[in-house]
């Protein structure tokens, strides 16, 4: 008779090995999902005959369901057993993988991208889950390391594959790519984790609790995808989606607060560490993936690089991350985690900062070498903030700790992205408006400078031309330089921040347990 995972000693050996990779690569197939099709939809818009803002919605409806259903995590794990939901929910990924791939139009498409992000929603907070439950206590650090690193390289790689992918092969392979690797997972989790499922139980479930959750969290999700696209609150259908959200989020916590057995579990925000980590990695991860965004944009605009080449010059954030985690996962439990997050902020500070002083003569190794040492940022992030929120917790409250600690990072994430492409386009108009006012007939170096274009062989409508390009890159420059000054400044108060958390070390925490 199999024991509960709870009452068996850590892995070794092999299977702990077999473990290490596994649950992490699940987890990098499951984030890198949600950003590899971003660069592809014109590719799969026009191969479907559909246009770029139907297109969208391979993405949107994606994010939707994942996010709604990652909550869930921890009560679908209490009813069906941790390991057989991860398992199951792989296998879904996959074949709903294997469906969007071969999918011939628009409607299917987006349907399979549906319960592609709805079912294998409980892969990532499940995989954490389980690495932390089968690892040894000595070794935990080490195991929050490897998952950690898979969500913060997941999201710089996967428009990379993405343009790859569509730019040589069928925008199909973007997601058929999947089904080998899952198998793969499904196989060797099963082989490892089999006899190690976790105890079930009965939960009850409340339709108002699930109600409230998918009206708030999926109104705030579709808010932020289409936002961009409907001029925000210009557009009643934008500020029908924030009302909605703003209501059902609300009710959802008043009725949470009241319910003997919650869908989401809100006394884990009794845990002042709990509490502020999930506070860091959200506000994190929206300045993270607002820098994502924002320096591919840049290039693109400046210095006429394409989506997968932009992409590329950013990929070197994760060498540092993958390196580096051998050392933190070893040595990292024995020092106080507020120093080593107060670290990881203040490298994203001084980068932020550096790059405020972006410019059109800069060369690439201006975007290169800080994206290396940004890396060093990120470990000294993701893994301590990790380390702070769960460690010491209840196992029994770890799957639907991570359910909501990822279900929120998410959205955060998502908040970066739509806020950073916002602010830079609007800033830019208005940077181009007042530049633009500069270039007229009675002003001298304007005169000057068009004197100087006509005199190399240019016409006036080619001098005006070559001027009004020159306008929009410093426009474009002019409108990043301030987002990233607003960053480190936003990371100063992060640091601030990260010392209202108890003094941590992980180390003491484990040795106690």
């Amino acid at each position: 008779m199999n024991r509960p995972m709870d009452q068996r000693p850590p892995l070794s050996g092999l299977k702990l090995i077999v473990l290490t990779f596994t649950l992490p690569l699940a987890t990098f197939m499951q984030v890198i999902d949600s950003t590899i099709a971003n660069v592809a939809v014109p590719t799969i818009a026009g191969n479907l005959g559909a246009s770029y803002s139907q297109g969208t919605w391979v993405i949107t409806t994606y994010g939707v369901a994942n996010a709604i259903v990652l909550p869930l995590t921890g009560r679908l794990g209490q009813k069906f057993g941790e390991v057989r939901l991860f398992i199951w929910s792989s296998v879904l990924f996959s074949l709903t993988s294997l469906a969007c791939g071969l999918s011939n139009n628009l409607s299917i498409l987006i349907i399979f991208r549906v319960l592609q992000g709805a079912l294998g929603a409980p892969m990532m907070p499940l995989a954490q889950t389980l690495l932390m439950n089968n690892y040894p206590k000595r070794l935990m650090m080490m195991a929050i390391a490897l998952w950690s690193t898979t969500v913060s390289v997941a999201p710089v790689l996967g428009p990379i594959m993405g343009g790859y992918i569509s730019d040589n092969y069928h925008w199909s392979w973007i997601f058929i790519i999947n089904v080998p690797i899952g198998l793969a997972v499904v196989v060797l989790v099963h082989l490892t984790l089999a006899d190690r499922e976790t105890k079930r139980s009965k939960p009850t479930w409340s339709a108002t609790s699930f109600g409230l959750l998918a009206i708030g969290v999926g109104s705030f999700q579709l808010m932020l995808d289409r936002g961009r696209e409907l001029d925000w609150f210009n557009s009643p259908q934008v500020l029908t989606l924030c009302v909605l959200a703003i209501v059902g989020i609300s009710l959802l916590i008043v009725w949470e607060s009241k319910n003997p057995e919650p869908l989401i579990d809100l006394s884990l925000f009794k845990s002042r560490n709990f509490t502020v980590g999930l506070t860091l990695i959200s506000l994190g991860m929206m300045l993270y993936m607002g820098m994502v965004v924002l320096l591919p944009l840049l290039l693109q605009s400046n210095f006429g690089f394409t989506a997968f080449w932009a992409g590329l010059a950013t990929a070197p954030v994760g060498f540092i991350p993958i390196l580096t985690t051998p050392i933190i996962g070893r040595f990292g439990s024995k020092i106080d985690q507020r120093y080593l997050i107060s670290f990881g902020f203040a490298v994203f500070l001084i980068i932020s900062y550096y790059r405020s002083n972006f410019c059109p003569q800069v060369g690439l190794q201006f975007v290169v070498i800080p994206q290396i040492f940004l890396g060093l940022g990120i470990a000294c992030f993701f893994v301590p903030i990790t380390s702070l929120s769960f460690i010491g917790m209840d196992p029994k409250k770890i799957a639907g700790a991570s359910g909501l600690f990822n279900c929120i990072r998410t959205l955060f994430a998502a908040i970066g992205a739509s806020a950073v492409t916002t602010i830079w386009e609007r800033r830019e108009a208005l940077h181009h408006v007042r530049l633009t006012g500069h270039v007229d007939a009675f002003n001298p170096v304007a005169i000057e400078a068009l004197n100087g274009l006509t005199n190399l062989g240019m016409s006036q409508e080619q001098a005006a031309g070559y001027l009004a390009r020159q306008i929009s890159i410093q426009g474009n420059i002019l409108a990043g330089a301030e987002i990233f000054k607003l960053c480190a400044i936003c990371y100063l108060f992060m640091v601030a921040i990260t010392w209202l958390a108890k003094p941590f070390k992980a180390s003491a925490i484990l040795e106690r347990e």
